[in-house]
């Protein structure tokens, strides 16, 4: 079952989605700045109005201890904002304060009555109010008004909205045009993908710095066009030899068939005697066993290059036993030696010792003899078949494990169609172990290697 289908990918314009993030971004940090901003001159600047409102209490109080009059004390504490209302000690008022005058709590002050909280700043809303009492008895009231401070609040604040409003127009302008340059390798990428596209498949980026961002996507396009081209080399390799796989192969089943017809053809035409008739009919069946034992490598290729590996059923076998029994299989002189135990499949190890077996005997010929020795070192068990056939040159101990490659030595003979070593090898590497062409004093010389574990 396959799962569901993967999500489409969203693909809105990336440099429209990177400006409106920058810009999004850029309007979240101005409202920032412009809320401290407010925040902090504000603060700072009603605190110092509440600080010029101590500064004159303690003015005039030094005043007072000096012996200026009334009138004096009131001016010297007025101006820049605040205004001041002297009450005597016997009930006499010096200076003025607002009409309504504005008290402690919003309220008047209250002239000859104790303050909420003397020598405290009181914050009104409109104004600060400090009333304190003075050396010679009498009470100053100062208020200093927070208009001016809210006017200058208040241009500050107008100031930062249009300060922001012309950055973000001057940043909506240039954050295209700034991410349309940092978006330049992309465009590459793209340039180079049309190229190969048009068959130019040699074309790569390759990355200065393979670390980055970008540099890490155009190293995997890299790596990725790599792999395709890797793959497609394959899928061409495989095709060439599938071509060439089924030209041989019809080749090779063309020889036998055709003797078979022959043999069958004469037997119905002539209705040779009884002796004569029997060597044809066993002739025909020799070669309709060759051709199946074609038939049967053929399928064992195309599951191996297929990728399918082999089902094993592993056990315990004593492949001296394995050897015997494919020795009598085989025929010939064939000689068994030796003995280990490797945990295998039986039947497939057997077929791989019938490839072996079956290309010795046909090498070393009628007069000939094949050696099989079985043992066991470091823990892996092997299995050396040697013949006293002609060998095998060294430049060709790795071509003769190529598919259907037949050595000119073998030719002429009954041959088989070059498929049994590539299915003994690719057997005993499904296995773990192999097969490979050794150095011989005279003759060919394999050896088979497996696990004993």
């Amino acid at each position: 079952m396959t799962g569901p289908a993967p999500a489409p990918l969203h693909t809105a314009s990336l440099r429209r989605r990177v400006s409106v993030l920058v810009l999004g971004l850029m309007t979240l940090l101005l409202v920032v700045l412009g809320f401290s901003v407010d925040l902090a001159l504000g603060a700072q600047l009603r605190g110092d109005l509440r600080d010029r409102l101590v500064d004159r209490a303690e003015i005039a109080a030094a005043l007072v201890q000096q012996g200026r009059s009334d009138e004096e004390v009131v001016r010297a504490v007025e101006g820049d904002t605040v205004q001041a209302l002297l009450e005597t000690a016997d009930g006499g008022q010096v200076g003025q304060l607002p009409d309504p005058p504005v008290g402690p709590g919003g309220g008047p002050p209250a002239p000859g009555g104790p303050p909420p909280d003397p020598g405290a700043v009181v914050d009104t809303g409109d104004a600060y109010v400090l009333q304190t009492d003075l050396p010679d008895g009498a009470r100053i009231t100062l208020l200093a008004d927070q208009g001016p401070i809210t006017d200058a609040v208040t241009q500050l604040r107008w100031v930062l909205v249009v300060a922001a409003a012309v950055v973000l127009l001057l940043a909506a302008a240039l954050v295209s045009v700034t991410v349309g340059v940092g978006l330049r390798p992309l465009g590459r990428m793209t340039a180079l993908a049309r190229q190969i596209t048009d068959g130019d498949r040699g074309r790569r980026l390759r990355p200065d710095r393979p670390h980055t961002e970008l540099g890490s996507t155009a190293a995997a396009f890299d790596g990725m066009l790599d792999e395709l081209e890797g793959a497609e080399r394959q899928a061409r390799r495989a095709e060439s030899g599938m071509r060439d796989l089924l030209g041989d192969a019809a080749h090779e089943l063309r020889t036998p068939l055709a003797a078979v017809q022959a043999s069958v053809e004469t037997v119905l035409r002539t209705d040779p005697d009884r002796g004569r008739r029997e060597e044809l009919l066993a002739g025909a069946v020799r070669e309709l066993r060759r051709s199946g034992r074609l038939v049967a490598d053929l399928l064992d290729v195309a599951r191996l290059d297929s990728g399918q590996a082999p089902e094993l059923h592993r056990r315990p076998v004593d492949l001296g036993t394995l050897a015997v029994a494919s020795a009598a299989r085989v025929g010939g002189a064939v000689t068994v030696t030796g003995g280990a135990t490797a945990v295998v499949d039986a039947d497939r190890v057997g077929q791989v010792l019938d490839n072996l077996l079956r290309n010795a005997v046909r090498a070393a010929g009628p007069a000939g003899r094949v050696l099989v020795a079985v043992g066991e070192r470091d823990g892996t068990a092997s299995v050396d078949v040697t013949d006293d056939g002609p060998g095998v040159p060294v430049d060709q101990r790795e071509r003769v494990f190529d598919r259907l490659v037949r050595l000119d030595a073998a030719r002429g003979r009954d041959g088989g169609a070059g498929l049994g070593l590539p299915i003994a090898r690719a057997l005993a590497r499904a296995h773990g172990g192999d097969v490979t062409c050794r150095d011989a004093v005279s003759g060919g010389h394999f050896r088979v290697t497996l696990p004993t574990a």
